[in-house]
């Protein structure tokens, strides 16, 4: 062997050798850059997850939201609903009666109604005596109930016992003894309305048994508010005799409240 040929035959060798090294190290970064783009892949597909999932929680979250939304603006509108309703009853309530007049010589007096039948919805019964200068004076049967029957005042009487009855279609808190009065003086003055009523001195009011706290005028002019089995006495000038209680009167054990 020619040391020419010695000489190639190395070189070869060599050529070889780096072909071989070449190839590994190209093997080796295709295999590395097939790891990174896995590795991509992967990261990829994680922050894909991690975007899915942080949308539904957004999502859910947004729904219960909407749903508390909803809630309460349900909620709200049937306070206001409740709100508005619990006025008008109240309004409606409080408005002045609205009935018909049955009989026109009977009109209403102080917004009291004189109705075809007696009412039952609110009935109750206060007793009321009146003394003049010393002497009872009756208050006469069917006041406040017309010449002909033909309708009752929500207050009237039935007999000369001094029972007043009040009945009305619903319970009236303004109902007083002014309003008997005046039903007395202003459609049944014939029924032997005293005249003294009007004077505006001189008058004293006891409720069962006690004095009556609240100023007083004439009767008339005077609120004297009448709950069941109220016992009332009125008493004009002198002697004055004692006021009716509950020892003194006694309602029918037959009538009820």
């Amino acid at each position: 062997m020619t040391k020419q040929t010695s000489n190639n035959k190395q070189r070869s060798q060599s050529a070889a050798s780096r072909q071989s090294v070449g190839s590994k190290q190209s093997g080796q970064n295709g295999a590395n850059a097939q790891g990174v783009r896995a590795q991509d892949k992967q990261t990829t597909r994680r922050s894909a997850q991690r975007a899915a999932k942080q949308q539904k929680q957004q999502d859910l979250q947004l729904a219960r939201r909407s749903r508390r939304i909803t809630f309460f603006s349900f909620f709200g509108v049937g306070i206001v609903i409740i709100a508005a309703i619990v006025g008008v009853v109240i309004y409606n309530q409080n408005q002045p009666q609205t009935e018909t007049i049955v009989n026109p010589s009977y009109p209403p007096v102080d917004n009291i109604y004189c109705d075809a039948l007696e009412q039952t919805a609110y009935h109750i019964r206060a007793h009321v005596s009146i003394y003049i200068n010393g002497t009872l004076s009756p208050i006469p049967q069917n006041t406040g109930i017309a010449s002909d029957g033909s309708c009752y005042y929500w207050l009237h009487t039935h007999s000369s016992d001094g029972i007043i009855h009040i009945e009305a279609p619903q319970k009236q808190s303004n109902l007083a003894l002014d309003d008997f009065l005046t039903i007395w003086h202003d459609r049944f003055a014939n029924l032997n309305f005293p005249p003294e009523m009007l004077q505006t001195t001189g008058w004293k009011i006891w409720i069962n048994g006690k004095l009556f706290s609240g100023v007083v005028t004439s009767p008339l002019q005077t609120e004297v508010p009448m709950n069941s089995h109220d016992i009332i006495t009125l008493e004009y000038g002198s002697p004055n005799p004692k006021p009716d209680n509950a020892s003194t009167y006694h309602f029918p054990v037959d009538l009820p409240k």
